[in-house]
């Protein structure tokens, strides 16, 4: 049961950002305007989908696990400073500290290692 629990929190932790780098795409434009609004280099949403595409993959198949988590960790922080510090409004608090839950869940995956349902696993 386990190994199913594993998969499925695998899948829960990396559906958000899956969802989300699709949505990139689709309002392009728009993101690269929100992100320029925050002084953030619009270029930068190449290597967001990127990682948020490919690392949600790579993560749900259990393929470089530790790494792929440590780097979605790193985001989450960064993306909770950047975007979500605008403690005045309740619902920024809630973003801010929902992407420090997800660093801690993908941190939480880094050290424990993605489970027997894996590629990571099977690769050994």
């Amino acid at each position: 049961m386990n190994s199913i629990l594993d998969l499925v929190g695998r899948i829960l932790i990396s559906s958000v950002f899956l969802i989300s780098g699709f949505n990139k795409i689709n309002q392009y434009d728009g993101t690269v305007k929100w992100m320029e609004s925050f002084g953030v280099p619009g270029i930068l949403i190449i290597p967001a989908i990127l990682l948020e595409i490919l690392g949600s993959i790579m993560i749900i198949i259990g393929f470089k696990t530790q790494v792929i988590a440590i780097f979605f960790s790193i985001f989450c922080i960064t993306l909770a400073i950047i975007f979500h510090s605008d403690f005045s409004n309740q619902m920024q608090i809630v973003s801010f500290l929902k992407n420090f839950a997800l660093a801690g869940g993908f941190l939480f995956l880094a050290i424990n290692k993605p489970g027997k349902i894996s590629l990571d696993k099977k690769l050994k």
